[in-house]
């Protein structure tokens, strides 16, 4: 395992860029799966989920070259519609696989996805999904085989899922007739992946609202795509920005992807200005004076995201007053609790769901370890607020969802050491 070694408290200054969105890049690869031609994806993170999706994805037989930030797909190549279980069981996402698949070839094998343990997450979802398509699914106990290509018509989801709305719009794309998707998540992710299946040809409606019209097209055609901006990753160092007191220049941003994040932030007392860059928008932190506390629930999008619920907690220890956090997705997502109360931090669980947060807090350095992605970053954020040293143990998790988290910190002044 490798470690970060991160000595504070920090003093932040200078620009961070943001990297392209970890969770629509991860879409836009198995997307290209589904034309009849070569696509290039540029933008894309330099981190080891998308490396595990290129390879599964190579398993299969396309032909896929990362250099920088572009994934070359060429998917002329592809003769296997069984998903390598060593991956897949390493990588949640790599269910998203199964729509395309199914949507060109007709049969998909794949074992049981794994990931971050944080809470039950299922493929029932997908499952029922599929089932409502038409697609035939045998539980074959180690792993499931599912034949039949998708069928049109009005889907259900259960809930408002990112992936399996995503598994929808990709398995229906190329089905004669309308499909209706109902209950679909309006993550700027989904957006972003039917913005990429359009630019191949696909006539894809309603992408962003709850409700996705499908109009099923023969065929799609490579094409050339960039991956919006990473508005997990922009909360991130924004908030690490603001809870050190430090003026530091973010971007690319889309505000508009992080409007609850910001209105949140004012209302403890953040100062910080948006001016537009280019295409796109950057934010800049300047001084402020005494923060308050302010409560947080997640939920889905355009609700406060259950990705930055860690590193909001860990926010909360040093701002005045009571913070109270409901985390309504996952179950499992309070696991980096135990290892910022090594640092001194009170926390209070008073639920499986509910913790409690009184500040500001003093916070000392400690040996510590990554739990997952997410939580992971929240523990880098209390490295930068402690006194002394902080050893961050098991940093490939964050390495999963993070590009270039340390050299990053670096160009903003931090004395953090990476250690293989």
């Amino acid at each position: 395992m490798s470690k970060y070694i991160i000595s504070g408290p920090a003093n932040l200054k200078g620009k961070v860029t943001i990297s392209g969105a970890k969770n629509a890049a991860l879409k836009l690869i198995p997307a290209a799966i589904l034309a009849d031609s070569p696509s290039k994806i540029t933008n894309v993170p330099k981190i080891i989920d998308i490396e595990k999706m290129v390879h599964i994805a190579r398993s299969l037989g396309a032909k896929i070259s990362f250099d920088n930030d572009t994934v070359s797909v060429d998917p002329s190549s592809i003769n296997s519609t069984n998903l390598e279980e060593s991956y897949v069981k390493k990588l949640r996402g790599s269910v998203v696989l199964v729509g395309p698949i199914l949507a060109k070839y007709g049969r998909v094998k794949f074992a049981q996805p794994g990931g971050c343990l944080i809470g039950v997450r299922s493929i029932d979802d997908h499952l029922d999904l599929f089932s409502q398509l038409g697609v035939k699914i045998d539980n074959m106990g180690n792993y499931y085989n599912l034949t039949g290509k998708p069928k049109s018509g009005d889907i259900v989801l259960n809930k408002l899922s990112v992936t399996a709305t995503e598994n929808a719009m990709m398995a229906t794309v190329l089905s004669p007739g309308i499909t209706h998707i109902h209950v679909a998540a309006a993550e700027p992710e989904v957006a972003d992946l039917a913005n990429y299946l359009n630019r191949m040809g696909a006539k894809i409606t309603g992408a962003g609202t709850h409700d996705i019209v499908i109009e099923g097209v023969d065929k799609l055609m490579g094409t050339e795509y960039s991956v919006m901006p990473d508005r997990i990753e922009a909360s991130t160092y924004l908030l690490a920005a603001i809870v050190t007191n430090s003026r530091v220049e973010i971007s690319p941003v889309i505000p508009d992807h992080m409007s609850i994040v910001l209105r949140k932030l004012e209302r403890c007392g953040a100062k910080f200005k948006i001016e537009k860059s280019g295409q796109y928008y950057k934010i800049i932190t300047e001084k402020h004076a005494e923060l308050k506390s302010f409560n947080i629930d997640t939920r889905t999008y355009p609700g406060f995201p259950t990705d930055l619920q860690s590193v909001y907690a860990v926010f909360a220890t040093q701002i005045t007053g009571s913070t109270k956090i409901f985390e309504t997705l996952y179950e499992g997502r309070y696991g980096y609790v135990e290892e910022i109360r090594k640092m001194g931090a009170e926390i209070k669980v008073e639920t499986a769901h509910i913790v409690s947060i009184d500040g500001p807090q003093k916070l000392k350095g400690a040996k510590i370890n990554a739990l997952d992605i997410r939580g992971g970053a929240a523990l880098v954020l209390a490295a930068l607020v402690a006194e002394a040293e902080t050893e961050i143990d098991n940093i490939e998790l964050i390495e999963r969802g993070y590009e270039d988290m340390d050299q990053k910190l670096k160009n903003l002044g931090v004395d953090i050491k990476v250690i293989r």
